[in-house]
């Protein structure tokens, strides 16, 4: 069913924002961004390889050495964006950490034309929109990050935890990258799925790799033992979401939309990530502050802009794609016209 991919990105977004809740909690009780990414990356390991086994046993395809280097290089790309982005949390909030995600398909499309995998017409329309909405996207991430501005909205019992020792430019700043390194993750992923389409296979290695380089990241650099410590119980309840929820769900159901229905597809639901993590900010008591709420709102137009002018192009592919498959048609029609033969 053709609805069955929008509802799984919409469920994928609500984990989302739960998972950058849950996270800012836990590392608030003293967990750091590699203890915390190592235990949810190892929970998320342990459930893929039953599930793994028992819907792969009979149909999995060939483990050739190029695949495992790509199984690799995506597991270091996720290394790199869980750590960077759980460490923009720590200094921002969730709603700021999500909304500067928004930056991914603008630096999705820097990246393609970089890598000459789309060719520019400057006097196209659908050129014009993605590349004013990319310097839309970010100059509402500079607005959001650089300008804190006046507090309108914040008082909650769950203020405390979610506003401590932030620092709206470092967390700002540590995202913007985060989300740099999520595009290329999803260009990635996509290559890889092509000739591995296998998503809970992928996403096994994925999450093995995750885990072992926190693993060795945490015992070079970590001297509390109190990090490793799953006690008190919000720890542990955060670190099962995340692991279930927030690298199970999520990433099995964006590998499987990717596949169904490309990268721009899964990037489309991100906006709603926004208004999702704005409600659940209010809700909880979040300070929100001005700058915060004008960078969003530029960033999601900015982010429509990109949308739309890919949409066009699409638009113009299946028109191209409708000619040529009717060219042929009309071409044996000719051909076998005894008239014309003669």
């Amino acid at each position: 069913m053709e609805v069955i991919p929008y509802m799984a990105m919409i469920a994928a977004q609500l984990a989302q924002v739960g998972l950058a809740v849950a996270a800012k909690e836990a590392m608030s009780t003293g967990m750091t961004t590699f203890t915390f990414t190592f235990y949810s990356s190892a929970i998320s390991t342990l459930i893929l390889i039953p599930l793994s086994i028992f819907l792969h046993r009979s149909a999995l395809p060939p483990l050739w050495p190029t695949f495992l280097y790509g199984f690799f290089l995506l597991g270091l790309l996720g290394f790199l964006m869980q750590v960077l982005g759980l460490l923009g949390l720590q200094y921002s909030s969730p709603l700021l950490s999500t909304t500067i995600m928004q930056l991914s398909p603008g630096f999705t499309f820097i990246l393609i034309v970089i890598l000459r995998m789309e060719k520019l017409e400057n006097k196209s329309l659908s050129t014009v929109a993605k590349t004013i909405g990319t310097l839309v996207l970010i100059i509402g991430a500079l607005v959001a990050t650089l300008y804190k501005g006046p507090q309108i909205f914040g008082i909650g019992p769950l203020n405390s935890i979610l506003t401590t020792h932030s620092d709206w430019v470092i967390g700002g700043l540590l995202t913007m990258i985060c989300s740099l390194i999520a595009s290329v993750f999803i260009i990635s992923q996509a290559f890889v799925l092509k000739k591995y389409p296998t998503e809970l296979i992928l996403m096994l290695f994925y999450s093995c790799c995750i885990a072992i380089l926190c693993a060795i990241s945490s015992l070079v650099t970590e001297r509390d033992r109190n990090s490793w410590s799953l006690s008190p119980r919000s720890r542990l309840m955060a670190l099962i979401y995340s692991g279930l929820f927030g690298n199970v769900f999520q990433l099995c159901i964006g590998s499987w939309c990717i596949k169904k229905k490309g990268p721009f597809f899964v990037v489309v639901f991100q906006p709603l990530g926004t208004v999702i993590a704005l409600g659940a900010s209010m809700f909880m008591g979040e300070i929100i502050y001005v700058g915060s709420l004008v960078g969003s709102i530029i960033i999601v137009v900015g982010f429509f802009l990109v949308i739309w002018g890919k949409a066009k192009e699409w638009n113009k592919e299946e028109k191209g794609l409708e000619s040529n498959n009717k060219m042929p048609l009309l071409h044996d029609k000719v051909n076998d016209d005894p008239k014309v033969n003669v």
